[in-house]
């Protein structure tokens, strides 16, 4: 690796480049100032942030050991708070207080709906998320199984007429007609300022006729109609040369429902950026979508074309005004946590950078190019997600740390604003008084339910063997931190301010599924919930159609706040007297989920992919479900509820299988790659298989059961072996 020496430090030379080249140019910095600033912050923040590490270390440690002592196996609660309190995991409650976060986007603060996180790696998948803003809801339908029944070649008219009634149905249920059902349209026309819907040519309008907003077209003749629920949008497309449209009564070939109204643009656990030659593209695609130019060259059907970013949307309002709307998602860079280093730079003492640090510096100045155009943020703020703090003191390093960076980059205090990912136990139980340390520039707290898992089960490691996997979802302890995290943002003001959100959907495939279940997340309280895709997002959309969550907001203000007692129910097993043939089951579905990951990371550097389960489900899988099936095996093996033979004989199994749903997989045939490459050819030389067995059986040894360290490490061995 090549380096530049500058300021006391030693930078990538294609990052310094990029840097110099690319980000700055079109901003009024200059390349010196930059990087004088820029080296004396991270020398002065880097030790800091060492020792916020070896503090969670130091905390972790005294856990431990508290569980070890005799006297404290038999588990007493109050016992417990009070230990806890005395070594500040728990730290002080305070007076109340309101967020007061300014300059915050409508999308943030006002439009409930859906969020998209996507690897920022893949120039590809990027612009996908960005654009997804708007979606086909008839496409979204037509491919999924929320329409059931196969879609066989060609067009099925019988799939599209269910599609065509299903759509129907839900718009009698959001814009409900004076008299009869959309299904019955036969005509639409704008008379004044009504939007007239003719029955048997009798007209007929939305109750509500405030849900009309505007047109495009002749009012006679519209070929498209504006309407509004809940702050969310439906472009109705008229069009009777469609081969929808003329087939229809209204004429009507689709309907384009807002979508993913946010998006995460990420840094951290669905991508593998280990080293300077993977953050130069990283930085390249977040600046490309800041600056607007972001294009990526695709192929579909035989056909080439250029993907880039969607312009806004056009309407002429039904007073006559103009009406533009945002034709893309609110992009939020997730930089990476506090824990990880990279060599892309050295600093003075031949340590790594912090790259948590690297990431605030670098994705503010690309943002900095909306600050000129606004066509991302209208207020001028850039939105960074900082993902597995832990507890307020880090928090506050956080809003230091963004201050030393606007005061580099020469930008109004609070521009860069913050999200929480409340994933961490420490982060939970002291959930206010994070929120606290960072009041002024606050948008975001979410509820992560698989780090959280993988802390849960690591902080509380000696207790004793964890429950099933499967069972976690039903524990007194997820329940009380999924409505913990909605009261605590409540209480501090995030309605009508900030988002509080909820996790993903993890399988992109069972579209059904999310439209049963995925509703309990607006009626949760949630102004948004994370979606796989922008497919997922159009779905996802409806239900906050059907539910007003900032109404829902105001409900759960007076409900019974979940307790702190709850939240620390820990999810042991009682008496684990499970038979072989279920321990079995639970490490080989552990296993394949590690070992479907891993392979794909080590070898591939993909940080997020639609893996195949032990039942040939594809699951969504990112560091975070690594982090939880690692941290199980590790836990069932310190506590003898297996054997580390029994659990080699099962890593070898799935590996196999692993190695058979991979081999025809065309990812490993792109970008020049010569094919799957299978680890049980050879188990001994599998950089891949060695990463899954070192992540379980190093696992009890890994800084708050995280992943990274390993994985880095692996990859990086992988990258040299090429």
């Amino acid at each position: 690796m090549n380096y530049i020496n500058k300021n006391d430090l030693k930078i990538n030379s294609t990052l310094f480049e990029f840097i110099n080249k690319e980000a700055i140019p079109g901003l009024d910095i200059k390349s010196e100032d930059f990087w004088k600033n820029f080296g004396k912050v991270v020398h002065e923040l880097a030790p800091i942030n060492k020792s916020l590490i070896e503090k969670r270390e130091t905390i972790q440690k005294k856990i431990d050991d508290w569980h070890k002592k005799d006297e404290n196996k038999d588990f007493n609660k109050e016992k417990y708070i009070n230990f806890l309190k005395s070594i500040s995991y728990i730290v002080e409650k305070k007076e109340d207080f309101k967020i007061n976060t300014s300059d915050v986007d409508k999308e943030i603060s006002s439009i409930a709906g859906p969020q998209l996180v996507v690897p920022v790696d893949n120039a590809r998948y990027a612009l996908n998320a960005a654009n997804a803003r708007w979606g086909s809801l008839y496409d979204a339908l037509y491919g999924t199984d929320v329409i059931p029944g196969e879609k066989g070649k060609g067009h099925n008219k019988e799939r599209a007429n269910k599609v065509i009634s299903y759509v129907r149905e839900f718009l009698d249920q959001v814009f409900p007609l004076n008299n009869g059902s959309w299904k019955e349209i036969s005509k639409i026309q704008i008379e004044g300022s009504d939007l007239v819907l003719l029955i048997e040519e009798k007209k007929n309008y939305i109750k509500d006729k405030k849900q009309f907003v505007g047109f495009n077209g002749e009012k006679t003749k519209p070929h498209s109609i504006l309407l509004k629920n809940n702050n969310l949008h439906i472009d109705i497309i008229i069009d009777p040369k469609n081969m929808i449209g003329k087939d229809d009564k209204a004429n009507i070939s689709d309907f384009i429902i807002e979508s993913a109204i946010s998006t995460i643009i990420d840094n951290e656990d669905s991508v593998a950026a280990v080293d300077g030659e993977d953050k130069v593209k990283c930085y390249r695609n977040w600046l490309g979508l800041m600056k607007g130019d972001l294009k990526t060259s695709m192929e579909k059907n035989g056909k080439k074309f250029v993907r880039k970013l969607n312009p806004d949307r056009n309407y002429i309002g039904k007073d006559g005004s103009k009406i533009q709307l945002h034709g893309r998602a609110l992009l939020l860079n997730r930089n990476v946590g506090h824990l990880m280093t990279n060599p892309s730079i050295i600093l003075k003492d031949e340590s790594e950078i912090p790259e948590g640090i690297m990431d605030a510096f670098i994705s503010t100045l690309c943002a900095m190019h909306d600050f000129k155009n606004k066509k991302n943020s209208r207020t001028k703020s850039f939105y960074i997600v900082k993902p597995k703090m832990h507890g307020p003191e880090e928090v506050a390093f956080t809003n230091i740390l963004f201050e030393k960076v606007e005061d580099a980059l020469g930008i109004k205090r609070f521009s860069i604003k913050v999200g929480i990912m409340d994933e961490e136990r420490r982060t939970t139980i002291n959930l206010k008084e994070c929120i606290r340390e960072v009041k002024d520039r606050i948008v975001f707290i979410n509820t992560g339910f698989l780090d959280r898992t993988g802390d849960e089960m690591h902080t509380s490691f000696e207790i004793g063997p964890m429950i099933f996997k499967g069972e976690m979802k039903k524990s007194t302890w997820l329940n009380s931190y999924e409505n913990w995290n909605v009261d605590i943002g409540l209480d501090c003001g995030f309605s009508g301010k900030a988002q509080i959100g909820k996790g993903m959907w993890a399988m992109p495939d069972k579209m059904k599924d999310m439209m049963d279940q995925k509703i309990g997340h607006p009626k949760s309280g949630a102004n948004c919930a994370w979606v796989p895709s922008p497919t997922a997002a159009t779905l996802h959309s409806m239900h906050y159609h059907k539910v007003s969550v900032f109404n829902e907001q105001e409900k759960i203000k007076s409900r019974k706040k979940a307790k702190l007692e709850d939240l620390l129910e820990i999810p042991k097993a009682d008496r684990p007297n499970w038979s072989v043939e279920d321990i079995n089951r639970e490490l080989e579905n552990n296993a394949q989920g590690i070992l479907g990951y891993v392979v794909r990371w080590i070898d591939q550097g993909v940080g997020c992919s639609k893996v195949p389960d032990i039942n040939n489900i594809g699951l969504m899988e990112d560091r975070a479900t690594l982090r939880i099936s690692s941290q199980h095996i590790a836990n069932w093996l310190h506590h003898g509820i297996c054997t580390k033979d029994q659990v080699m004989k099962v890593m070898k199994k799935m590996a196999t299988i692993v190695d058979k749903q991979n081999e025809k997989d065309p990812a490993y045939f792109r970008s020049g790659r010569s094919g799957y490459t299978k680890m049980s050819d050879d188990f001994d030389n599998s950089i891949a298989f060695s990463a899954a067995c070192d992540l379980v059986f190093k696992g009890r040894v890994q800084p708050s059961g995280y992943t990274e360290p390993l994985l880095h490490q692996k990859r990086l061995e992988k990258k040299s072996s090429a």
